[in-house]
């Protein structure tokens, strides 16, 4: 009886919002040029800032923070945004800065809203850089994309503009933009099965990817447990601010990823709980770690399927 329960969830959750996801990326793809408001928080590095919006409202294709990072030599583009209209604006305010040349595309993970820009930078022929499970995440997720995210595309759409890391990073890569030197760091298993992380030396910058949410609430798709594991080492890093994935950057990492700690270990225990006491998954969704809905946006599109992911991982150890 679980598993058919587990299945009405994820419809619900993710299927019945794509007609309307499909009418407004329709709309996003058909509108003219734009300009996004991009700012320069420490020298050279440049942040986009995306919007707090779920996935089935207008504009769902610009809620991820991007951006990019500019060498002496040449630039690094930090994920491209939901769809080729922000990847292109993208694309757009670097050439309004710098005529260097863009030698990488950097996508802190597989989710839609962070790499559907990324056939914007083709023309620029830079070295595609990913998570080493990135390119067979891209690969699972390819029709998916097309079939509902197709509005979001250069029309007709088509796979070849989903494009998969050609240089992946196993555990770390260094990248050098001349003179500015990033660090980029593969993770275990947490928000995805793919999460990177990008480190400017010369700012001291950390890209979290959505390994760390703010205000949004965080959204599962890997693994709660790890995700915490993953949570600590990043507070022992030495950085000067963080660029999450969603929400305000921050010049005190292990504060801001407190709230997130916090959320994640409330979801595992309240879990762990109900399953102690034998409660289905509908009687979890709607008691488990409700004290926590005051503190994050988007609880009503999310937290369902946080729970959902959770129990159906811990019913089975």
């Amino acid at each position: 009886m679980r598993v058919p329960a587990l299945r009405v969830l994820f419809l619900r959750a993710l299927i019945w919002p794509m007609a309307s996801i499909m009418l407004h990326a329709s709309v996003a793809a058909a509108a003219p040029d734009l300009a996004i408001t991009i700012h320069e928080v420490a020298p050279g590095v440049f942040v986009h800032l995306g919007r707090q919006l779920a996935l089935d409202a207008p504009g769902h294709d610009d809620i991820a923070n991007i951006g990019f990072i500019l060498g002496q030599r040449c630039v690094a583009v930090i994920d491209t945004g939901g769809s080729m209209r922000i990847g292109r604006a993208l694309h757009a305010a670097i050439r309004r800065r710098t005529g260097l040349p863009i030698c990488y595309v950097i996508n802190t993970h597989v989710h839609v809203d962070h790499v559907l820009g990324n056939a914007a930078f083709r023309q620029e022929r830079p070295k595609f850089v990913g998570h080493s499970g990135l390119d067979a995440a891209m690969a699972r997720s390819r029709e998916f994309f097309l079939q509902h995210y197709a509005g979001d595309l250069d029309q007709p759409p088509s796979a070849t503009q989903i494009i998969a890391p050609d240089t992946p990073v196993e555990q770390t890569l260094e990248l050098d933009l001349g003179g500015r030197h990033l660090q980029l760091r593969a993770w275990p298993l947490a928000h995805t099965d793919c999460d990177l992380t990008v480190f400017d030396d010369a700012s001291r910058t950390l890209w979290t990817g959505d390994l760390l949410f703010r205000d949004r609430l965080p959204a599962v798709d890997g693994s709660a447990s790890g995700w915490l594991t993953v949570i600590d080492q990043l507070a022992r890093l030495q950085v000067v601010r963080a660029v999450p994935g969603h929400g305000p950057l921050s010049t005190d990492l292990p504060s801001a990823l407190d709230p997130e700690r916090r959320y994640l270990r409330a979801l595992i225990d309240g879990v762990r709980d109900e399953l102690a006491q034998g409660s289905s998954m509908q009687h979890a969704i709607a008691h488990v770690a409700t004290a926590e809905m005051p503190n994050w946006l988007l609880w009503d599109s999310t937290h369902a399927r946080n729970v959902a992911r959770v129990y159906e991982q811990m019913e089975w150890q």
